[in-house]
């Protein structure tokens, strides 16, 4: 039992005796590939969240690290990401400048509480909460947010003087107004990198085109002499590993921020969660929700002590760490290791790195992020997942980012329960095979058939509880005042709950129907369902010999009864098979 908890919190131990040198050679190859890849990410990531581009590069270091140790999928890359850096910014920017210590602060005091509910949401084994949260919300909420980078990097792409405005309209509105400002020289390095990156990716997928695109574009602008045309620069990253840091460990700031890191911390670990499952797909490994909280929220809790912000799995870095062919989590710690000897090599090369370019590359992360092909599947498909989708969009755009988020898991979560609430009640009736002498019962929607007068047989295709009780009670009693019919039979095979609301109402409907001379039964329920319907007293209160394990036995028995009552004795419909052989039998 200890060993076993060991590995749950400790998930390394389970995977660590699978290295070998094979596997470290693919490993190695792998991480390779995701350091070029996350090196310009990291940096533009970073601008996205209005921190220096050092930050960015932090995340990438510590976070993959912490993630692959504790978390259970074996290809998830974590670390800096889109979504995540937006949100960031839009939960910091109100309280302090971007870019200054006071943002820096409170943006590791972000994290670190977003770490503290993810791995409280983690040891609660809760992670089967990501699975009443429609993908449906991720989607719309990374397209709004696409739009939203897109915005925000418009006045370095198009060197306009522009203030960043309070919502996307004004934004846009003080672009406009400072358009007299536009600098072609700006936008001439900014859409050459753009359109670099995107060729590169199209002809040569398995380069690093953001890498190489940021490389052309900084050439550009010194072919041009940017400096003297006003082509500014990112600026000189320091060639160092993550320095410690700390948050602020104040009531007010964790009072403050607590509202927004349970944002960050929900959209993270439906991000993890979603991508480590749409990989473990294709590498068919089972992958524990829970764990993959614990790992995250230990890889935020650790990071925000070494100046890294907020992160979470990236779809793209985890998509090529599997594709190039990763066996272990050692992959994400080689990518990690690898980033940290680069930004020691090359971080004074940012020096030269244009503004321009890196909008440009933040105009292509924003525009891979909007999921044309699962919108237009969604919008054509389901309209109660074309709300979630609407709603989020929308949200996104014209409202704070984390009530989006809220709003868009709260609409999520209702439809669920809408769905949930009105439970399909199928009417079932007796279905002869006289080639075989076999008797089934079958959906009399789908196929005409005889219905015995006295008795109703319905099967429940959900569950009974407070939310479906309503709709569930309403159609049963109808059977008995408006049909006539008071004995009612349950096949309850697809019925996975009955909770103590709905053993109450069943038991009202029972002695409803017990007035009336008849009675309510049961068959095939699932051996939970029975034992929280014992718990509850129902089947004392019922009567045991009302509970039947075989459709057969149920039949046998409550076609003797309606012959004792002598409701049968006037009956041409024989509906039954047992109907037919009495009949067959006093003929003889």
């Amino acid at each position: 039992m200890f060993a076993s908890n060991l590995k749950n919190l400790f998930s390394f131990l389970a995977w660590l005796p699978l290295v070998n040198k094979e596997t470290l050679r693919a490993d190695l190859i792998a991480g390779l590939t995701g350091a070029v890849i996350v090196l310009p990410q990291g940096v533009a990531f970073a601008l996205i969240a209005g921190l220096p581009p050092q930050y960015g590069l932090y995340t990438a270091m510590v976070t993959p690290i912490v993630a692959a140790l504790f978390g259970s999928s074996r290809h998830l890359i974590s670390g800096p990401t889109t979504a995540i850096s937006i949100v960031v910014f839009s939960s910091i920017s109100g309280h302090a400048v971007p870019g200054t210590p006071e943002f820096i602060s409170l943006a590791l005091t972000l994290t670190f509480l977003a770490g503290v509910y993810q791995f409280a949401f983690g040891l609660a084994r809760m992670g089967m909460v990501v699975n009443f949260v429609s993908h449906t919300v991720v989607v719309g909420f990374t397209a709004g947010a696409a739009i939203l980078i897109a915005t925000s990097q418009m006045k370095n792409v198009l060197g306009v003087h522009a203030q960043r405005g309070d919502s996307f309209i004004h934004t846009w509105l003080n672009l406009w107004d400072g358009i007299g400002s536009f600098n072609i020289y700006v936008f001439a390095v900014a859409i050459v990198t753009l359109g670099v990156a995107i060729t590169i990716k199209r002809i040569k997928p398995r380069f690093p085109n953001l890498l190489l695109a940021l490389i052309i574009g900084s050439v550009l602008s010194y072919l041009i002499d940017g400096a003297a045309n006003g082509v500014n620069v990112v600026g000189e990253i320091p060639a160092q590993l993550p320095p410690f840091s700390s948050p602020t460990f104040t009531f007010a700031a964790f009072k403050m921020l607590a509202p927004q890191a349970f944002a960050v911390a929900l959209l993270g670990l439906i991000e993890a969660v979603s991508i480590s499952r749409s990989i473990a797909a294709k590498s068919h490994q089972r992958i524990d929700s829970s764990q993959e909280f614990v790992g995250q929220g230990l890889s935020n809790i650790i990071g925000s002590f070494f100046s890294s912000y907020a992160g979470s799995g990236s779809f793209t870095r985890s998509g090529v760490n599997f594709a190039s062919g990763a066996k272990t989590p050692m992959s994400a710690i080689f990518a990690a290791l690898i980033l940290m000897g680069m930004v020691l090599l090359v971080a004074p090369l940012t020096a030269y790195l244009p503004l321009a370019a890196m909008g440009g590359v933040i105009l292509v992360v924003a525009l891979n992020l909007i999921d044309l092909k699962q919108i237009k599947h969604v919008l054509v498909s389901s309209k109660s997942e074309t709300t979630i989708l609407l709603t989020t969009f929308f949200s996104t755009l014209f409202l704070d980012l984390e009530f989006a988020i809220y709003l868009g898991v709260l609409v999520s979560l209702v439809m669920f329960l809408a769905r949930t609430s009105f439970p399909e009640i199928v009417t079932l009736a007796p279905d002869i095979d006289t080639r075989y002498n076999k008797q089934t019962l079958t959906d009399v929607s789908i196929k005409p058939l005889t219905q015995c007068p006295k008795l109703k047989i319905v099967r429940v295709d959900m569950s009974i509880y407070f939310g479906s009780l309503n709709h569930i009670e309403k159609k049963l009693y109808d059977i008995s005042d408006k049909q006539g019919v008071h004995h009612i039979l349950i096949m309850g095979a697809g019925i996975n709950l009955v909770d103590l609301s709905g053993s109450e109402m069943l038991l009202h409907l029972a002695e409803h129907l017990e007035q009336k001379g008849g009675g309510l039964y049961f068959c095939n329920l699932k051996p939970g369902v029975y034992q929280s319907m014992a718990k509850a007293h129902l089947i004392r209160d019922i009567k045991n010999w009302h509970f039947f394990d075989e459709k057969k036995d149920a039949l046998k028995v409550l076609n003797r009864l309606l012959r004792r009552q002598g409701v049968c004795e006037n009956c041409t419909a024989m509906a039954f098979q047992e109907c037919r052989a009495i009949s067959d039998t006093a003929e003889k």
